[in-house]
């Protein structure tokens, strides 16, 4: 790139009117690094001719072998259209397994080209993709690439590509349609919810419920993509050529004579000439005529592709080009390729990139017109409001020019010590050569004279003084330069959002759970040069250098005014993956991304040689910084676990290891699948679809007596299910039962964790006669979330449920309830954080709740089966006695000694049993403690927590036990005659299709199916291989599924022995999966190595 080009560049970075960012977002395979190729040059940075064919941003090797791009790069570009324009221009992957990388670009950018191929339409991930600008309220663009396919493949004629293109926009229109829908409809309930919590009075009156009535009044008008608003582009970015329904209205109007803004209304729709009245009419579908668009667009562009890539006419060729004013090129006419001289032309008389820019220019908005409702959304973390931030906080969304810096770093990029500005080679100025020149001479004289020195007599102690003192310390710089040019350096790929970024200047660096609140704390007036007390999620550093991204190049600046996006070095001690950096303590951090990809591929990673332990470490932990979306892990097992969005992202993860990161050999194990435990209500019909008839229950029966004879002692379950369990010390008694929780439950359970998080973390700071302050709005979404459950758990068997939940878990936050169902015992609610305003009287804890709970969640975190979390697990505990000796004082008045286990009674529970403890009180018990009373933290505890966890394992083995797998969500498109094919690898792999419909006016069909992840290893490349690569799959992780079949099954009916043989020989899937999870565990496998010993084969067979 030349240097007047960047300093125009630096100029035009002050001017925010003038800014454009924008990423480009699509499905994969879309075009959109060749669209991005032809914007690139048109700025001379590549060789138009390479354009589509170079994929100048795919600056990646495997990005250039697999055909896709992996990561998101950015370029600055200029456009000059009256007036100069600066063009940020973010290009991103369209891979699912790489969906996150979009989230990055997306947060920076104000505006996004929607790329659409003409002949697929709409994909699955160009929903995901428009959906994700809609979340960040950036306004989309639409380009329908890849025209000439219609012509060249479909064969379509002009008429027929237009009632194809017109499809293919109703289908992009619609998805935004039904996202503005959702969006006016929350609005609409969340207003009404209001209305009637205000007027409540009127509620006796019949209302009739009319949903259109918030969309009627909703302007929407300006949402949708329509050629004649200008905010659509027609193009073949491989071809070079695109254009804009404004470029030929102007053409028209002059040969014509009508009016540009007439033909900019009719150009696109039902409308047709009429020659002789010589006006444009309408109805052209209903007379038989030819619309506007076909005879003046599209009848050209057949007509030029006609001629020069069909019959190859050059007599027509040589007419169109002098008729159309174009200088083509000798060797372009005579070159055997048709597709350059076609190129040649049309990049001549359309070019897709002014087109493209021009579009981009007029309706995409400058960084200063970025919206009220998005900044605010920016702003506000997590269920914090804008209105609940500081006001200091609030005053940061003026952004006048004084205003401090704010600037978001979506991801960090590792760039090699060769690519950064200050170590590239540059050329030498006049001075610079003739010092190097005077620097050899010297050096020459000196070998000259060290050379005579050691020809005269006697002079070997001369010779040995003349040897330079420093050269093994020169060897030594050599191998440090060597190992800092091997060394990868980390930018910060971010975007300026207020003030003006320097080099050198000392900022804040605040975390994704930073609180501006504590900042106003701080001294009035400090700045981040004064020293400051130790903030949690706030670090103060200098920023070292600003970067240009220019592609695969970085040019150094030293100053960055705001609207700009821009790299950042230097930060890789402060930032992980994200974070804001600001000068001002009271900017409150923005809103964490959204990321589409679930991460769910995980794998155990080792070197190949033990003694490079520590490289894979620090490999790791670089690899972790860079990919926006991969997690590291270290297990209890301390194995090191790499988590990945699929397939293609772990191979690209593992190639980045090898090969930048760690430089080592290693070796990845099999992906480990995750599973869930899980149980259910006991079966109606047995394995052959019979009805399970008293033959079988008493086979089950028999079953469960003989199980508890297995059982160890202390134990006893009940027919019910219920079971009581001793602590080895003879003192506590403990009785639990399991129960499944409903599917709507689990899933309700799942899609709030954060919320479940807070009430833990109230519950916590209450335990400890602290209050944490809690938003309105969460403790508004706390009820509508105890209110469903409320709706999900009906029945006698779940009557007062809800109030009676004691802890959630694992990790105190996840799918599975424990609930108190001991008589007598009224505990602090889980939902108290709703309860404060009623000022209620304290309910008490007794000792040792915690050693309950901690059972349980040891229980909930790896079940009996295989050691997987349990998952719609409720475990109620039933009975709960502890015999304690109280001090001797208390003796005569509270303990009562029971000798048996006493059963629950109706009063409280007898005061002998139970000592109890308030959380006011908790430091006088301790007290107490050390005076003879209950220790709650001493080995009593510890057996407490074991006897609940293997109450809770015992109660979950007494149902029937079931896996649950992780499922894939599959969208395949593919043609006709490959779709056996295709079915036929899904059954193979345990797939089930839930959906086939086939595209309009194609002879594609769209395929959604599910898949167990356990399956999918490997499952696209036999796709594509069985298709010969007509199909291709996307996989999005869905959700957990229970496997139906039992891992513990044997055949106890006399249906099943004559379906399945006295051994059930055919294999059991279930199994098969518990069973490999357990191998890779360690832990005992119940499996024969061999059946029948003695009809093993002989060697004297193969003589």
């Amino acid at each position: 790139m030349g240097h007047t080009s960047l300093e125009k560049i630096i100029a035009l970075q002050k001017k925010t009117s003038h800014i454009r960012n924008l990423c480009i977002l699509a499905h994969v395979d879309h075009g959109k690094t060749t669209l991005a190729d032809s914007l690139v040059a048109s700025n001379g940075i590549i060789s138009s001719r390479l354009a589509g064919k170079l994929r100048y941003l795919d600056s990646r090797e495997d990005e250039q072998i697999r055909g896709i791009t992996m990561k998101s790069s950015a370029i600055s570009l200029q456009y000059t259209t009256g007036n100069e324009y600066l063009i940020n221009l973010i290009d991103s992957p369209g891979h699912v397994d790489f969906s996150s990388e979009v989230s990055t670009a997306v947060r920076l950018c104000d505006g996004a080209i929607v790329v659409v191929d003409a002949v697929e339409g709409v994909c699955p991930q160009t929903q995901v993709v428009l959906r994700q600008a809609w979340l960040e309220n950036i306004r989309p663009v639409l380009v329908i690439n890849k025209i000439d396919r219609l012509i060249v493949e479909l064969k379509l004629t002009s008429q027929e590509a237009f009632t194809h293109l017109q499809k293919i926009l109703e289908q992009v229109n619609a998805v935004t349609g039904s996202l503005f829908t959702s969006k006016v409809l929350e609005e609409r309930a969340e207003k009404d919810a209001e209305a009637q919590s205000s007027c409540t009075e009127n509620s006796s009156a019949d209302q009739v419920y009319d949903w259109s009535a918030g969309l009627e009044e909703t302007d929407d008008s300006d949402l949708y993509f329509s050629p004649d608003r200008g905010n659509v582009v027609f193009a073949s970015a491989i071809d070079g050529w695109g254009f804009s329904i404004h470029q030929f209205a102007e053409m028209y109007s002059q040969k014509m004579g009508i009016r540009s803004s007439v033909l900019l209304k009719t150009l696109w729709g039902d409308f047709y000439l009429n020659a002789k009245a010589k006006k444009i009419m309408k109805g052209a579908q209903s007379k038989g005529k030819k619309p506007l668009f076909v005879q003046l667009v599209l009848d050209n562009i057949w007509n030029m592709y006609d001629a020069v890539v069909t019959r190859r006419d050059k007599e027509k060729v040589e007419k169109m080009v002098t008729s159309l004013g174009l200088k083509v090129m000798s060797r372009d006419l005579r070159h055997s390729d048709p597709k350059v001289l076609l190129s040649a032309i049309c990049s001549q008389w359309l070019p897709v990139s002014r087109a493209v820019l021009s579009m981009v220019c007029e309706k995409l908005p400058c960084p200063a017109e970025i919206s009220a409702e998005r900044v605010e959304k920016l702003m506000s973390v997590g269920a914090r409001r804008f209105d609940s931030l500081p006001e200091k906080t609030q005053e940061l969304k003026k952004g006048e020019c004084t205003a401090p810096v704010i600037v978001f770093v979506s991801k960090m990029f590792a760039v090699d010590s060769k690519a950064l500005p200050q170590n590239k080679q540059r050329p030498l100025t006049q001075e610079e050569i003739a010092q190097r020149r005077e620097l050899a001479r010297q050096r020459h004289a000196e070998r000259q004279a060290a050379n005579q020195s050691a020809e005269s007599p006697g002079s070997a102690d001369a010779g040995r003084t003349s040897t330079p003192a420093g050269y093994i310390p020169k060897a030594l710089s050599v191998k440090a330069a060597v190992e800092e040019e091997n060394k990868e350096h980390f930018v910060a790929f971010a975007r300026v959002y207020s003030g003006v970024v320097r080099k050198g200047q000392k900022v804040f660096v605040l975390g994704p759970k930073y609180n501006p609140s504590l900042a106003l704390r701080l001294p009035e007036g400090c700045s981040v040069a004064d020293v400051l007390p130790s903030i949690p999620h706030m670090a103060c550093c200098t920023v070292d250098s600003l970067y240009l991204l220019m592609g695969r190049e970085l040019e150094e600046l030293d100053e960055v005014p705001s609207g700009n996006v821009l790299g950042i070095g230097g930060m890789e001690e402060f930032i992980l993956k994200s974070a804001t950096i600001s000068t001002s303590p009271a900017c409150p951090p923005f809103t964490p991304l959204n990321f589409e990809a679930t991460p769910i591929v995980r794998v155990a990673v080792e070197p190949k040689h033990p003694s490079e332990m520590p490289k894979l470490v620090r490999g790791m932990r670089l690899l972790n910084q860079a990919d926006p979306c991969a997690e590291v892990l270290i297990q209890e097992t301390g194995e090191h676990v790499l988590v990945t969005a699929g397939e293609v992202h772990l191979q690209r993860c593992l190639d980045d290891l090898r090969e930048r990161f760690a430089k080592i050999e290693i070796s990845a194990s099999e992906p480990i699948i995750p599973f869930r435990e899980t149980v259910i209500r006991p079966p109606k019909m047995d394995m052959v679809n019979e009805d399970l008839g008293k033959q079988q229950k008493v086979a089950v029966i028999h079953q469960v007596k003989e199980e508890q004879m297995k059982n160890p002692e202390g134990i006893q379950v009940d027919s019910t299910g219920l079971v009581t369990l001793t602590t080895s010390n003879k003192m506590a008694t403990v009785g639990v039962r399991a129960i499944p929780l409903p599917e709507e439950v689990t899933r309700l359970l799942e899609d709030n964790v954060e919320l479940i998080r807070t009430m833990e973390q109230f519950s916590l700071f209450a335990w400890e006669d602290k209050t944490l302050d809690i938003n309105q709005k969460i403790l508004e979404n706390i009820q509508d979330f105890k209110v469903k459950l409320e709706s999900n758990l009906q029945g006698h068997k779940w009557k007062e449920a809800v109030e009676r939940i004691w802890a959630f878990g694992p990790r105190r936050c996840g799918p599975n309830i424990l609930l108190n169902n001991i008589e007598g015992y009224r505990r602090p609610s889980v939902w108290q954080c709703l309860e404060r305003e009623k000022e209620t009287e304290r309910a008490e804890i007794r000792d040792f709740d915690n050693s309950i709970v901690s059972g349980f969640q040891l229980a909930a975190l790896s079940g009996p089966m295989c050691e997987e979390p349990l998952m719609g697990v409720c475990f109620s505990v039933e009975t709960w006695h502890m015999k304690l000796s109280a001090p001797p004082l208390a003796q005569q008045d509270s303990v009562n000694e029971d000798s048996q286990p006493a059963e629950p009674s109706n009063d409280d529970q007898s005061e002998s049993s139970d000592v109890h403890e308030t959380s006011s009180n908790r430091s006088r018990s301790r007290v107490e403690a050390a005076g003879g009373s209950v220790d709650c933290y001493g080995p009593f505890s510890g057996q407490l927590i074991a006897a609940m966890k293997d109450a809770c394992r015992f109660a979950f083995q007494a149902k029937p036990q079931r896996l649950m797998a992780a499922m894939y969500t599959c969208e395949i498109m593919a043609t006709a005659e490959v779709l056996g094919r295709m079915y036929a690898v899904l059954s193979k792999r345990e797939g089930r299709v839930l959906q086939e419909e086939m595209k309009e006016g194609t002879d594609m069909f769209i395929i959604k199916a599910v898949l167990p992840v356990a399956e999918s290893f490997g499952f696209a490349d036999e796709i594509r291989k069985r298709t010969s690569g007509l199909a291709s799959p996307q996989l999005v992780f869905s959700h957990w599924e229970v496997i139906s079949s039992d891992p513990f099954w044997v055949p106890t009916t006399e249906e099943e022995y004559l379906h399945f043989g006295e051994k059930a020989d055919s294999t059991n899937q279930t199994l098969k999966y518990m069973n490999a999870v357990r191998r890779r565990k360690g832990l005992y496998v119940e499996e024969k190595i061999v059946e029948h010993a003695e009809k093993q084969r002989t060697l004297s067979k193969n003589k």
